[in-house]
């Protein structure tokens, strides 16, 4: 693999929140695996409650949406996990006005957690690239990101303080083309919109952020799409793209988006899969326990084998599984079913973990 000239600082970067913060790691699964802790429903367990769960497994990647005050505080003394929060898309375009609004956020938001809640990542918006607030990610992440540098607000990982890191969530439609993966390229608008974030985010040697569902692939074309290429549970071979072999469908998403990226210059950005599963109920036969337990799960051993994807081979893949609940309050149907486990009660929906 050919790293950045500045490679120590970037490895050490792009494992800080992913780091085993314990000896131990969780059941089965790479101390490279997370959860996402969505919030959007009326029966879900008190935080402290979800915090003695994470324990439980030993998970120490845990990504909120927003700086939800409950969860933060829930969070204090626990500095083991590692805590990505988001600032909301709804507030972008006033904090873009300046860099004292984004301060304002800063001191409102994440310095009155710092000294117990291992804050490690701040993500700008989640999936507005490209779209029509699009445009506020970049000013708002250059303010963020020099507040934490000249302020020295840092992460604790393994003894070394590091900088909280600074990025943007985006989703797969940033992909005009992404089949086979070596003509990935983005959307005139992703070019427009992406490209000077994914440009900014190489100069300071953070990775993007990327949400990859090959769900939604086979759900939209499920008689040409084969689930077992869709859900990592065949070792043969379906895509050929030159001397690069593919026999699932993540990867080639993954590797589409590393293409595109590098025809707009940038190269090496590491990239890190804040959200991937596979909802249990919802669509019929496509959506049953059954099915989300062997992606969830594959997607765990494929993280696990360190081996990457066909185009970075060496680079072993960051991920955090959506999402910690099934949440009643978002739209019905799929949408409320991506949880591993059930709110009411916190018993699996199915054997992962």
């Amino acid at each position: 693999m050919d790293y950045p000239k500045n490679s120590l600082l970037l490895m050490l970067l792009c494992t800080a929140f992913l780091s085993n913060y314990n000896s131990g790691g969780f059941v089965d699964a790479a101390t490279n695996i997370g959860l996402n802790y969505g919030l959007l429903g009326d029966n879900l367990p008190p935080p402290s409650e979800v915090i003695n769960l994470y324990k439980s497994l030993s998970i120490t990647n845990i990504r909120i949406f927003d700086t939800n005050t409950d969860v933060l505080n829930a969070f204090r003394g626990n500095r083991d996990i590692g805590l990505m929060v988001g600032v909301k898309n709804q507030d972008l375009e006033a904090l873009s006005v300046s860099e004292e609004a984004v301060n304002t956020w800063i001191v409102t938001n994440i310095e009155p957690y710092l000294a117990d809640v291992n804050i490690t990542f701040i993500t700008v918006g989640n999936e507005i690239i490209p779209g029509k607030i699009g445009s506020y990610v970049l000013p708002v992440m250059k303010s963020l990101t020099n507040i934490v540098k000249s302020r020295n607000l840092p992460i604790l990982i393994k003894s070394r303080n590091l900088p909280i890191l600074i990025s943007t969530t985006v989703a797969m439609t940033n992909l005009g083309q992404s089949y086979p993966p070596s003509a990935g390229d983005f959307t005139p608008q992703a070019r427009e919109q992406l490209t000077p974030v994914l440009k900014f985010l190489s100069q300071t040697s953070t990775p993007i952020l990327v949400n990859i569902y090959p769900y939604f692939a086979y759900a939209a074309d499920s008689v040409n799409i084969h689930l077992d290429y869709a859900t990592f549970n065949t070792d043969a071979v379906v895509v050929q793209d030159g001397p690069l072999s593919y026999s699932n469908m993540f990867d080639v998403i993954f590797d589409a988006f590393v293409w595109a990226m590098e025809k707009e210059g940038v190269k090496d950005l590491p990239m890190v899969v804040t959200e991937t599963g596979w909802p249990s109920a919802g669509n019929g036969n496509l959506t049953t326990p059954d099915i989300a337990s062997i992606y969830n799960g594959n997607f765990v051993k494929h993280v696990e084998s360190g081996k990457g994807t066909p185009k970075r081979p060496n680079n072993s893949i960051h991920g955090f599984l959506f999402a910690t609940f099934n949440e009643n309050q978002k739209p019905a149907g799929t949408e409320q079913n991506f949880g591993l486990y059930y709110p009411t009660d916190m018993k699996p929906i199915y054997k992962l973990f």
